[in-house]
């Protein structure tokens, strides 16, 4: 899973023009001296602003925009001013890593969102976790980010203790699909195509096993490159498999012409797929044939969590001129997660920001619980949210509609 009201913030803090030493020095003590006026401290946002996936990722931008607002104005953190850096990754790994390294160079920043997807997520651990830059990620959901690449086989290791993520995981959403398409939906036969990234080979990984699992038949496997547009080697595939379901593994600009030119083969069965899709222009892309479709997505639905209204209130009157999308909520919670982080630090130094800062911040973030926009937020000790639940939506109109919400059997 677009506004731009804080794009001349953003280039002001890029040129230096606000410092912490402008608002605030540390101190020899490692304390700082505000000198009557309050401490400069960055939030970083990194998500695709540009490109295919904007939708999802101007969502996150805002979302972590009005916690930084929300919390000034509520003058959440005693003598602490913050301010936002939003940079765009275009949903490239190579951006990200460029972006990483440009937040950790910047000192006021203390924590960073982002990113959208889990394979620009890979490229920017690593800097981030060499600066002790604490890191959430309100969309990431490859497991392997947080559990080790061998997590599959059950041997479970955090890599980098500076990511979080505030979503859960496909080794949870990849079955609870499985689970609703075959038992509930009656699907019985699925062709399984992904796009080859992290996210959607990894997210058709844990669908292919759980649906097995269930006693359903896999008729069929493919890979798409996500750029073509052009399915149609696929789709003939598709067409003459018998499969009465396809599960997608990927994101919606690929999802919705995918869906289109199946539905135009004359095979009439739905497309499915996980959080990657579920975007109004899914329905856009995939056109009338999309009725039907499903998706899952983290979380249950943000409209109805009475925890949810006052940020939806707050999004409106804000006056963002995007929409928060499918990670809005996720988003802000994982901003409130760094400032609850940082309110903790100052509080317990006295007032005042230690000259280890960074590192004293990801620690308060292992430890941060409160509730959020999403329910309870907290982490587990691999960086996971402690939250599991996860919905299914179904093309009715022209948008995402619920079906239920869950947690995995």
């Amino acid at each position: 899973m677009r506004h731009r009201s804080l794009i001349a913030v953003t280039a002001a803090l890029a040129a230096g023009a606000l410092t912490l030493t402008a608002c605030g020095s540390r101190d020899d003590k490692g304390g700082n001296d505000a000198g009557g006026g309050d401490t400069t401290v960055v939030i970083g946002v990194d998500s695709p602003t540009t490109g295919d996936l904007s939708a999802l990722g101007l969502g996150i931008r805002n979302s972590v925009d009005l916690a930084v607002r929300q919390a000034n104005e509520k003058k959440y953190v005693k003598g602490i001013t913050f301010k936002l850096e939003a940079l765009d990754d275009q949903a490239q790994a190579a951006s990200g890593q460029q972006n990483a390294t440009k937040l950790v160079a910047n000192k006021d920043v203390l924590g960073v969102v982002g990113p959208l997807n889990s394979s620009v997520s890979e490229s920017m651990q690593k800097v981030f976790d060499d600066a002790k830059l604490v890191q959430i990620s309100p969309a990431n959901t490859s497991p392997s980010l947080t559990q080790g690449p061998k997590w599959a086989t059950g041997e479970k290791a955090r890599t980098y203790k500076s990511y979080f993520r505030t979503a859960t995981t496909d080794a949870i959403q990849g079955p609870f699909a499985a689970q609703y398409l075959f038992n509930k939906a009656g699907k019985k036969k699925v062709f399984i195509i992904d796009d080859k990234k992290t996210y959607g080979a990894g997210l058709a990984g844990t669908f292919k096993g759980e649906f097995t699992k269930l006693g359903g038949q896999v008729v069929g496997e493919g890979h798409i490159d996500p750029e073509s547009k052009d399915f149609s080697a696929v789709v003939t595939q598709v067409k003459s498999s018998g499969a009465d379901v396809v599960y997608y593994g990927g994101e919606y600009p690929a999802a919705g012409p995918l869906s289109k030119q199946i539905k135009a083969s004359g095979t009439n069965i739905p497309l499915a797929g996980g959080d990657g899709i579920k975007d109004k222009k899914y329905v856009e892309l995939a056109g009338e044939g999309a009725q039907g479709d499903f998706s899952t997505s983290v979380g249950a639905p943000v409209e109805t969590l009475p925890s949810a209204q006052d940020f939806i209130a707050n999004y409106k009157k804000a006056g963002f001129k995007d929409d928060f999308s499918a990670y809005g909520g996720y988003s802000y919670d994982s901003a409130w997660a760094i400032i609850e982080a940082i309110k903790t630090v100052v509080e317990a130094n006295n007032g005042k920001l230690p000259a280890d800062a960074r590192a004293k911040v990801l620690d308060a973030v292992q430890k941060v619980s409160f509730d959020g926009v999403t329910g309870k937020v907290s982490f587990d000790e691999f960086g996971d949210a402690t939250n599991k639940q996860l919905t299914v939506y179904k093309v009715e109109g022209d948008d995402f509609k619920t079906v239920e919400s869950g947690t995995l059997s």
